[in-house]
């Protein structure tokens, strides 16, 4: 039986937040939240507590390398590069340090070992360079997770997977994304789908990948983890609006 994780089962170097679940229910299951380029752990810890979900424990976690030139915020990757064309940071620079830790010192160490979650009942919530980084953890786990939902978030290139479909990641992913103007390019779309077997995109009629703007664009993410959190519970009739 899982129990409910503690920050002090963490070690003292991750900066996170635990957000138990509503009316202090017993956990079922985790939802990782990973914010996206130049965040923090706050506005996802913020997010967990308007979702609600029934039976699950959420935590956000906090990248652990903070943007150079004093510059608010933390980012998941490797290093820190400058797209010259675009006049901003790289959101691809890879993602070896940030899935080991969240694969090591969150999902094995903690989640498996110390609370007893089975890997089918731990979930990610990513957003940009976040998504990217758990969608390269779930790939350096290769043990089915729960589900995965990525806003802006491709796979990173490089990340190394296996092309058959039998060898295929076997955890749910749904990426969601603006029309134009988006990271999800049928390229990265492709990419994704020679990695996972399942892979469903929600293309939201609008330019840009922002966080979900209304009930419409979060509903497909609601439904997602309806299908997905083991729940006697199900989702709160009142957990689909946001913001």
């Amino acid at each position: 039986m899982s129990r409910q994780p503690v920050n002090s089962d963490f070690p003292s170097r991750l900066q996170l937040s635990v957000v138990q679940p509503p009316s202090n229910q017993a956990p079922v299951n985790v939802l990782l939240l990973l914010h996206g380029l130049g965040d923090s752990k706050e506005s996802f810890a913020q997010l967990a507590r308007r979702l609600s979900l029934p039976q699950t424990t959420c935590i956000s976690l906090q990248a652990q390398s903070p943007l150079p030139f004093d510059l608010d915020g933390f980012h998941w990757g490797d290093d820190i590069t400058f797209d010259q064309s675009k006049g901003m940071m790289d959101y691809d620079t890879g993602f070896n340090k940030s899935s080991r830790m969240v694969k090591e010192d969150v999902i094995e160490k903690v989640l498996l070992q110390k609370c007893g979650f089975k890997p089918r009942n731990i979930h990610f919530f990513g957003f940009g360079q976040g998504g990217m980084a758990a969608l390269a953890t779930a790939l350096a786990y290769k043990t089915e997770l729960g589900g995965i939902v990525s806003i802006g978030g491709p796979l990173p290139s490089g990340t190394p997977h296996s092309g058959g479909d039998e060898a295929k990641n076997k955890t749910p992913v749904i990426v969601l994304g603006g029309s134009s103007q988006s990271l999800l390019t049928q390229s990265a779309l492709s990419n994704l789908k020679q990695a996972f077997q399942m892979v469903e995109y929600v293309k939201w009629p609008r330019a840009g990948d922002s966080m979900p703007r209304n009930r419409d664009e979060m509903l497909p993410i609601m439904k997602f983890f309806a299908q997905r959190l083991q729940s006697k519970s199900g989702v709160p009739e009142g957990a689909v609006e946001v913001g």
